[in-house]
């Protein structure tokens, strides 16, 4: 019974989530990404280049392109979106519609009043048929840009959510060319960046677009995995039993132990596994020298680890 009401209260924890994720998205974009006529990529970048273009609302163009990519992508690649993620792609264009009704589309960062009669330096936003100009601080609106969207996602994917759009259209390239669905994912997204280019004659835009896709993705990195890193060590050494007790005893880590041949000379050889948080590599890494300075070691960055000790594996 208590296993069960655990479960229900994470189901409801999750969908808050994504309702949480899908309001700062939503936030993000219209008080700081559509304001700069910036495009960091997803069918909402393009939508807000078509807002700044011909005064589409933004969610009406994002919920026309999300709705159909989203049948496509179910009927070519099967149901593997879920409800959660139909949920995702419902409230981000509610809430972009709430805010644009409400807040309209001034941006929330800028340098100097608005109104600018320097409209060379200066960007607009519209209200209605009225054309408004402000001075625009293009680097601290692209930094908080990058982590208002990176924790908007980052929280929708915990949920285990995804805002749908472009990558749908990855993922179907993917399924009948086998590239990459990073590498895809990168061209799709860099695809619509470039479109604020052409739209705008403005180098800038699609620089500061780039600019805000690499912070969204680091911080999309931190809120889903944590900023806990781990390092996956492997240890090759002749001082096995010395080096195994100051795991076990002075880190108490556990480890895995194998015996290997060396390709040169043929000799058996002796290789320690072990995977340790960023404290305790440092001080494995003081006390190898003195345990034995001929030791082989090989640092790898480990971004997930699963099991007893370290982040309990995924329940069905």
């Amino acid at each position: 019974m208590s296993k069960r009401k655990n479960s229900l209260k994470d189901e409801i924890l999750s969908y808050l989530l994504v309702a949480f994720g899908s309001l700062l998205f939503a936030v993000g974009d219209v008080m700081f990404v559509n304001p700069y006529h910036l495009a960091p990529g997803g069918v909402y970048g393009l939508a807000n280049v078509f807002n700044a273009l011909w005064g589409w609302k933004i969610s009406v163009a994002g919920v026309c392109m999300d709705i159909p990519l989203l049948i496509i992508g179910t009927l070519i690649l099967g149901p593997r979106f879920g409800i959660k993620t139909i949920v995702s792609v419902v409230l981000i264009p509610v809430f972009t519609y709430i805010l644009e009704s409400t807040w309209g589309y001034a941006p929330l960062i800028h340098d100097g009043a608005f109104f600018s009669s320097d409209a060379q330096s200066a960007l607009y936003f519209m209200d209605g048929e009225t054309k408004h100009f402000f001075m625009p601080d293009f680097f601290l609106n692209t930094v908080v840009a990058g982590l208002i969207y990176g924790v908007a996602i980052g929280v929708i994917f915990r949920a285990g959510a995804t805002s749908g759009g472009s990558d749908i259209i990855s993922m179907i390239i993917h399924k009948y060319t086998k590239i990459s669905l990073g590498v895809l994912v990168l061209i799709v997204d860099s695809c619509i960046s470039l479109t604020t280019l052409i739209a705008f004659q403005d180098i800038r835009l699609p620089i500061y677009s780039v600019i805000l896709i690499f912070i969204e993705s680091k911080i999309i990195d931190l809120v889903v995995e944590g900023v806990t890193t781990y390092k996956t060590v492997f240890i090759i050494t002749d001082k096995i039993e010395e080096v195994k007790n100051f795991i076990l005893n002075d880190l108490e880590r556990g480890g895995t132990c194998f015996s290997g041949q060396g390709l040169y000379q043929g000799h058996e050889r002796k290789m320690i596994y072990v995977t340790l948080g960023r404290t305790d590599l440092v001080k494995l890494k003081a006390n190898l020298r003195h345990l034995d300075p001929n030791a082989f070691v090989n640092v790898i960055e480990s971004s997930e680890i699963m099991g007893f000790g370290f982040k309990a594996l995924p329940e069905e």
